[in-house]
């Protein structure tokens, strides 16, 4: 994964990716999770998406991991709260209430870093991997949730 290439995109704004409006597809399939009040959901390379928002209003609990510190900078800023920020080896905590973001790179997170969690949101964390990169993700994903169950939401396209 060119990290360069991701931090490039946050800070001149190239972010078409980024969607303003929660996507569909968790407001469509969230409830199949059939998660309560409070579950902790991990946001795999969350960015600053509205979809944490969203979770938040239905009553979980986030915790993401995103490459770019300026994305988490605009999603705390666009959620309108302050959060307390702390170097934890490789990675940066934000950290507000019913919200921890590590910024850093996904392979230096571990259960001992985000504790448990419920169940993972992944809205296009896969497919922004190189393809080389995604059978490891994907392992690092399960162990490190312990399997948590997945609404994942992804795209096909000619690579």
């Amino acid at each position: 994964m060119d990290e360069e290439f991701w931090h490039n995109k946050w800070k001149t704004n190239d972010i078409g990716f980024h969607n303003d409006r929660v996507h569909p597809l968790l407001a469509k399939h969230w409830n199949a999770l059939n998660k309560a009040d409070g579950s902790r959901v991990f946001l795999p390379l969350c960015g600053k998406t509205v979809d944490i928002a969203w979770l938040l209003s239905q009553g979980h609990q986030i915790v993401g991991v995103e490459l770019s510190e300026v994305a988490i900078q605009h999603l705390f800023h666009d959620l309108n709260v302050v959060p307390k920020i702390q170097d934890i080896g490789k990675l940066i905590h934000y950290h507000t209430e019913n919200i921890d973001i590590y910024v850093g790179d996904i392979f230096e997170v571990s259960t001992d870093v985000i504790g448990s969690v419920d169940a993972i949101y992944d809205r296009a964390a896969l497919v922004a991997l190189p393809l080389e990169m995604r059978k490891r993700y994907s392992a690092h994903i399960q162990v490190i949730t312990k399997t948590a169950p997945q609404l994942l939401i992804c795209f096909e396209y000619d690579q």
